[in-house]
């Protein structure tokens, strides 16, 4: 089977891409079943990441995508302006006190963030997702909506997982779209015992990959200490921390920390994160494997200078 290339040329101000240079330069065998996946994706270069600052034009030259290893077809990429952004932005109730001191940034954030944007704002509490503002794109209503946490152990929750994969399902009553969540939280689950605390042995983390992948929601992270984090512990900052980069790297988001204790200011990660959301993409593309199971899967530009995060696959069933 013969393949063409998308051709994508960023060589207008970023704001201006749009799905009209997005085409179907080539089709699969008609006889070969396919179907549509949709993933989040951020493009930018290597110095903007070093600089911490973005440029005017992005010269993306092709984009190629693969599953399982094989070259697929691209259907479109869509922008900020044709995807607006859904994002849900769920905070640990027991995280330190500290913590408090950067919800008028927090609010600052939303209200800036781009017009059509839609905001959810929860916190995870105990075994429930405590919702303080459902999906809105009345910004000023969710940057009201945020509150002082609690900071006690007795309203910890089992694992900040649990409360991912409630605020995922709140996804699907959305129309398509960019989708994103920001998690701020210590990453620790001890639901199976502080010893078993590990990315690795985290049954709802992994639970809470795989549904973000299968809705197209990228996972940023800010890691602040809670309960169990707040002493610096390095053995259990170190698993919150590594539980909190596996997500948002699993799942085509970054993962900010400062240290193993609380952030002096998140606005260095505001700052990051406002240039990633705004070069953020939802990318289609045709797959052409159609077993169940896992897909992994890898994006990249034929510019060496572009750097393009994306989720690292999807399950499919």
């Amino acid at each position: 089977m013969t393949r063409k290339y998308l051709m994508v040329l960023l060589t207008v101000p970023v704001f201006a891409f749009s799905a009209g240079i997005a085409t179907i330069l080539g089709q699969p065998d008609q006889k070969q079943k396919v179907r549509t996946v949709s993933i989040p994706i951020s493009i930018f270069t290597k110095e903007e990441i070093r600089e911490g600052q973005m440029s005017e034009f992005v010269q993306a030259d092709r984009l190629i995508v693969r599953e399982d290893r094989e070259e697929q077809t691209i259907l479109s990429i869509r922008s900020v302006t044709d995807a607006p952004l859904a994002l849900a932005i769920l905070i640990q109730e027991d995280l330190s006190s500290n913590f408090n001191l950067q919800i008028k940034d927090l609010a600052e954030f939303v209200r800036n963030l781009p017009r059509g944007s839609r905001v959810m704002v929860a916190y995870i509490r105990g075994g429930n997702l405590q919702v303080r503002q459902k999906f809105t794109d009345d910004l000023e209503a969710a940057a009201r909506s945020f509150r002082i946490v609690s900071s006690t152990a007795s309203a910890a929750p089992r694992n900040p997982f649990d409360g991912v994969i409630d605020a995922l399902d709140r996804f699907d009553a959305l129309p398509a779209g960019r989708r994103a969540i920001l998690l701020v939280s210590d990453g620790l689950d001890v639901s199976q015992g502080i010893a078993s605390s590990t990315p690795g042995q985290s049954l709802d983390l992994d639970r809470a990959i795989l549904r973000a992948q299968r809705r197209s929601v990228a996972v940023f992270s800010f890691y602040s200490p809670a309960s169990l984090t707040e002493g610096g512990n390095s053995s259990l900052v170190l698993n919150g921390q590594g539980s909190l980069q596996k997500i948002s790297d699993e799942t085509g988001g970054r993962a900010f920390f400062q240290g193993s204790f609380a952030p002096i200011s998140f606005l260095p990660f505001f700052k990051d994160l406002r240039i990633l959301l705004s070069r953020q993409f939802l990318l289609s593309y045709l797959s052409t494997h159609m077993k169940k199971g896992y897909h992994k899967v890898e994006v990249v530009s034929t510019n060496p200078d572009v750097k393009i995060e994306h989720p690292k696959g999807y399950y499919y069933r």
